[in-house]
Parts: C-alpha cells; sequence; structure tokens
C-alpha cells in the first residue's frame, strides 16, 4: 500500500498526541509550512490514515487505547512510505532504539526544542521526497534494468536528478567521479526507498564482511571492495516493485524464484554505473554455493570469487538472526549450529570457521548485535 504526495504539494502531517497542549504546540511550529491534521487517539489515527494522504506523523509513545511502538509497527506495515518521528515524554534510551529498529525516522523527548523539531521534521520530509522520487523511478523506468547499455544513461538521468532533490546537493561533477563511495548516499537511499529493513540488513552484512576482511589481511582496495559490494549485494531486488525484507527466505535454496533474478539484476546495474568489477563479481556469485548447488551459474568451490564466498556467508547469518519487524530471529548459537549443518555443505569450509570465529567475536563485545533468541 502506498501513501505519498508528489514532491511540488504542501508536506501533510498527522500528529498523534492524546494531549491537547502537545498536540497544539505542535500545530503552531510545523503549521507554517505544512497541512496538519490530528488525532487524539489510535482509533482516529487509523480512520485518518484511511482517508488523508500522509507524508510524515508525530507520534506519542503513550496513547490512551493503543500503545505508540505497536501503533508505529502497524504504520509502517501498512503505509511504509510514511515517516514517523516519536515525540513523546515517556522516553528512555530502551524505546527510542525500539522505536528506530520499528522504522521510526527519529525520537525526541518533551518538552521539545523547537529549533531541534523543526531541524529533524524539515530533514525527514526531504528524506522522503527523496525516497519518494526513487520509489517512483525505480518502478517506472525498467530500462534501469536492462544491458549496461541500456542502463549507463537511465542510471546518470536519475544521478542528476536525484542530487538536485539534495539542498546542498553534490556537483554533478561528481558522477564522473572515479571513486567508487560517491554513490554510497544514492545506493543507502535506494535501498530505503525499497524497504527499511533491507538497508539494515545490507549494512550488518557489510560489517560482518569488513571484520572478515581484516582477519584475512587483506589489501587496502580489496577492502573496499569487499565492503561496498557487501552493502550492496542485495541492490538488485530493489527493482522488485513489491519487495518486502520480512518477506525474504532465509536459505538461498527457499528462496523464491524470482528472487534468484536479483544477482544478474545488480550486477548489471553496477556495470551501468561503472563500477569497480570486484563489486560486481561479489553481487553476481553472492548466491553461489561451495556444493555447486546455487545460483545464477552454479559454481563449485573455489570457483566462487573469494569476496563472494564472504559475503554469503554474512548473509545467510544475518537472514538467520536479524531482529527485524515480521521476523522471527535465531539466536547466534542456532544461526551457527544451522550454517554448520555437515548436510547443507553450502560454504567455504575454511573461511566458514574463521567467520563464526569473528561472528562470536563481535557479538560478544557488542551485545547488540546478538539476537534475541526465538521463541
Amino acid at each position: 500500500m502506498t501513501n505519498s504526495a508528489q514532491p511540488s504539494t504542501r508536506p501533510t502531517i498527522l500528529i498523534i498526541d492524546d494531549e491537547v497542549g502537545p498536540r497544539d504546540a505542535l500545530k503552531i511550529v510545523l503549521g507554517p509550512f505544512c497541512t496538519i491534521y490530528c488525532a487524539e487517539n489510535a482509533r482516529t489515527a487509523r480512520e485518518l490514515l484511511r482517508q488523508k494522504s500522509i507524508d510524515l506523523i508525530t507520534l506519542d509513545q503513550k496513547l490512551p487505547d493503543h500503545p505508540g511502538l505497536e501503533l508505529l509497527q502497524e504504520i509502517k506495515l501498512d503505509y511504509p512510505d510514511i515517516e514517523v518521528v516519536i515525540v513523546t515524554g515517556y522516553g528512555s534510551l530502551k524505546s527510542a532504539m525500539e522505536g528506530i529498529r520499528q522504522g521510526a525516522a527519529g525520537y525526541l523527548l518533551k518538552p521539545f526544542n523547537t529549533h531541534e523539531l523543526t531541524t529533524l521534521i524539515q530533514q525527514t520530509i526531504e528524506k522522503k521526497r527523496r525516497l519518494d522520487f526513487l520509489r517512483r523511478h525505480l518502478r517506472n523506468s525498467p530500462e534501469l534494468w536492462g544491458s549496461p547499455e541500456q542502463g549507463t544513461d537511465a542510471w546518470q538521468t536519475l544521478q542528476v536528478n536525484y542530487l538536485s532533490l539534495s539542498p546542498n546537493h553534490a556537483p554533478a561533477a561528481m558522477i564522473s567521479s572515479q571513486d567508487d563511495m560517491r554513490l554510497l548516499p544514492l545506493f543507502s537511499d535506494i535501498l530505503e526507498a525499497t524497504d527499511r529493513q533491507l538497508l539494515n540488513h545490507s549494512s550488518r552484512v557489510s560489517f560482518y564482511a569488513t571484520l572478515m576482511a581484516a582477519r584475512l589481511n587483506l589489501s587496502l582496495a580489496d577492502q573496499k571492495a569487499l565492503a561496498l559490494g557487501a552493502f550492496l549485494h542485495d541492490i538488485g531486488k530493489t527493482g522488485f516493485p513489491h519487495y518486502r525484507f520480512s518477506d525474504d527466505q532465509v536459505l538461498p535454496s527457499r528462496e523464491p524464484v524470482v528472487c534468484r533474478e536479483h544477482p544478474g539484476n545488480g550486477a548489471r546495474m553496477i556495470e551501468s554505473l561503472g563500477l569497480s568489477a570486484e563489486v560486481g563479481q561479489i553481487i553476481a556469485a553472492h548466491h553461489e554455493r561451495w556444493d555447486g548447488q546455487g545460483y545464477p551459474l552454479g559454481l563449485r568451490g573455489t570457483e566462487i570469487p573469494l569476496m563472494a564466498r564472504i559475503v554469503g556467508m554474512a548473509q545467510s547469518f544475518d537472514h538467520l538472526t536479524a531482529d527485524a519487524p515480521g521476523r522471527s530471529p535465531l539466536s547466534v548459537e542456532q544461526a551457527i549450529q544451522q550454517i554448520t549443518t555437515p548436510t547443507l555443505i553450502q560454504f567455504d569450509p575454511q573461511l566458514l570457521e574463521l567467520f563464526i570465529d569473528v561472528v562470536k567475536e563481535s557479538t560478544a563485545s557488542n551485545p547488540t548485535m546478538a539476537a534475541v533468541p526465538a521463541a
């Protein structure tokens, strides 16, 4: 379900708060540059969402008829294109982290600072305009996913228009730069425009791959290519109109047939953009398997590029442990047990042993990386 306005329209904001004072204060601050609707409870908010086109919601965490964080989860499920900023007097670090995990764009405590509020709201609206532009472009421009010859002009046009949406947009000369990292803001927004959880997954996979690169003493150039290739490994999924991370299967052997197209789509995109061949190899081969049962080419053993083997392990592990809405994550120990199943020779045995050590060390030093055991 989509619920977004054209970039040229006046932004619409829904204030969800059961207290009159904070509602009125938000109306006074945001009214000069936004169209405002108000709801004092979750029931009224749901009705307005069905009737109106909303760009952004300010959400109180404590409502009389429904917990605010649960309402946030419902909103992001039914209206994923709407941005949500939590404005609450009942906040804590734990609730803030949970709100961001559920898809909130920001978190403010009452009484709020007017400058901080307007800055956050304006930044979030600007981001939504970029994401809405990308959503329309990705859905309506099939040439982006065609041959590199077809895609080059299409991606260059997208870049120019994307940069023009940023208030301090980079000069057009940056488009022709040879630095592969120049396009990270665009790539990040493309992933988020498709699904916020896809962006989070891509970031975690890049994190694991970077740790592996350090342990393997890869060259600086290879470390850079691995970090970027890991971040972009699923970029081909952004071409699927109805993709949702919560529906994605855990293991390649159980993925829907349509998802088998994403390595090729992503590799063609990278070629169109002129990124390094190593990044393209990672994207193209991260679903190949050590036993030759992977896709798209059925490569076996060391036929699979080293960096693609690393990303293949990292993405499978993260799919198993991803603590995201709509998912039932395994604990680190459960995930390790599953990826080391003797009957499933999916990964390079030596790399897998090193990867398990890296994962255990990273989750021990950073407990937030460790998933909650499945119920």
